[in-house]
């Protein structure tokens, strides 16, 4: 068994306190925070007033963070979206995807998505979005579990099995809906089912209405590394229509990706 050295327990010295506060304040605003004032940026950050006091003046200077004139609560500027941005754009994977998404909207009739892994979520970065309505609006950006949603199980599924436990056991498992699976067990056994179909489903375990078919997207190294999903509301499909007729779809169209991505290594 190793022992933990003492070099362990020490501090980093090249890790930067202060910045780690800056994002933490950055952070810290969503939906559920919109605005807030210095005692709740000091709240929900956890760090002292006078520390939440000095990084909103610095990120309020540097045009991240604004505050309302007749309010005086702050809120996260416009200049926010360049850092995210930033990623979008510089991220090779979506340049290589596009084409490939764009044709499995063209072949489906409806929208498709491309994910990549943060933790344990799985985060939008591209979309081509069909003319028919969806149900729930995810923009670029969004963030959902790996654990229930397709695209998440897609990618747990083309891991080594100890890495998606990790991964799952990682995961609160929350109860979204009526349907969502939460057992350890049962999910590994529909990621098993997926290691040998080559895809994942998930029927309205995040949001009623809402169901997707996805398959991995894969480096040259046979690691994934994002996820296609195509939307396939129950208004319109049901689950067995939904695997039989765009499941195929949707694995070329990872297929196509890999192979793709992997000509760039």
């Amino acid at each position: 068994m190793d022992v933990p050295s003492a070099a362990d327990d020490a501090p980093d010295a090249l890790f930067n306190q202060s910045l780690e506060k800056g994002i933490a304040v950055l952070r810290a605003f969503s939906a559920q925070r919109r605005t807030m004032t210095l005692p709740e940026v000091a709240e929900a950050t956890s760090i002292t007033k006078s520390s939440a006091q000095r990084m909103i003046y610095t990120l309020e200077k540097l045009g991240y963070v604004k505050k309302h004139p007749r309010t005086k609560r702050y809120q996260l500027a416009l200049k926010a979206m360049q850092i995210g941005f930033n990623y979008l754009a510089a991220d090779t994977l979506i340049d290589v995807a596009n084409p490939f998404l764009s044709e499995l909207t063209n072949v489906t009739g409806e929208t498709t998505n491309l994910t990549e892994p943060d933790g344990v979520d799985m985060v939008y970065v591209a979309r081509f979005v069909c003319t028919k309505f969806l149900p729930i609006h995810m923009p670029i950006g969004s963030r959902i579990p790996m654990y229930c949603t397709a695209s998440g199980r897609a990618y747990l599924a083309a891991l080594p099995e100890d890495e998606s436990r990790l991964l799952l056991e990682g995961s609160e498992r929350v109860v979204h809906t009526q349907y969502t699976v939460t057992d350890l067990g049962e999910i590994e056994a529909r990621l098993a089912q997926g290691r040998l179909s080559g895809y994942a489903s998930n029927r309205e375990e995040l949001f009623i209405g809402d169901m997707t078919i996805a398959a991995a997207v894969v480096d040259g190294e046979r690691r994934p590394v994002a996820s296609v999903h195509v939307v396939a509301p129950t208004s319109r499909w049901t689950l067995a229509e939904a695997e039989q007729r765009l499941a195929p779809a949707v694995i070329d169209c990872a297929r196509g990706i890999s192979n793709s991505i992997r000509t760039l290594g």
